[in-house]
């Protein structure tokens, strides 16, 4: 799972630091920290914590399984 969040976008409301205080963090009042890549058991929250963003500023990614190799044909 890959987080990203718009900083710019952000407002700091700290949503997501109540839904998933494990992902997300405050330093001091205005700055928003959080881990890029939380452990998949973490999956629930992080979803909670984007849905309860009020601007939508949280972005969720999952990891693809790599595409099967073909073998040439000739």
């Amino acid at each position: 799972m890959k987080v990203v969040v718009d900083l710019s976008r952000c407002e700091v409301y700290a949503q997501c630091v109540f839904a998933s205080p494990t992902t997300f963090t405050l330093r001091g009042e205005e700055v928003l920290e959080y881990d890029p890549s939380p452990d998949d058991a973490l999956r629930d929250e992080v979803v909670m914590a984007a849905r309860a963003c009020p601007v939508q500023a949280i972005k969720i990614g999952w990891a693809e399984e790599a595409p099967a190799v073909e073998e040439p044909t000739t």
